[in-house]
């Protein structure tokens, strides 16, 4: 990988692929300014410039949104979030 992750965002939901369901539901290449959903594995967020934790954090809800809607799948992170 080329561009800065903290490895695989989410967990593998039972009977299901996290990156199947987000690369299913187009959202494989999406980005909130440099927060991407890689275009190499979609189940990883990558950093390709100076993202926030912001805007990492709003692309991680929302990639959980749209495969939620879509698919009725809830994806938790594996990836562990600290905030202060």
């Amino acid at each position: 990988m080329n561009f800065g992750s903290a490895g695989s965002t989410f967990k593998r939901p039972e009977g299901h692929f996290a990156s199947k369901l987000i690369e299913d539901a187009g959202l494989k290449g999406y980005h909130i300014n440099d927060a991407w959903v890689s275009e190499k594995h979609s189940g990883f967020i990558v950093n390709k410039g100076n993202a926030s934790f912001k805007e990492v954090m709003e692309l991680i809800e929302y990639v959980q949104k749209v495969v939620f809607e879509k698919f009725g799948v809830k994806l938790e992170t594996e990836v562990r979030i600290l905030k202060d």
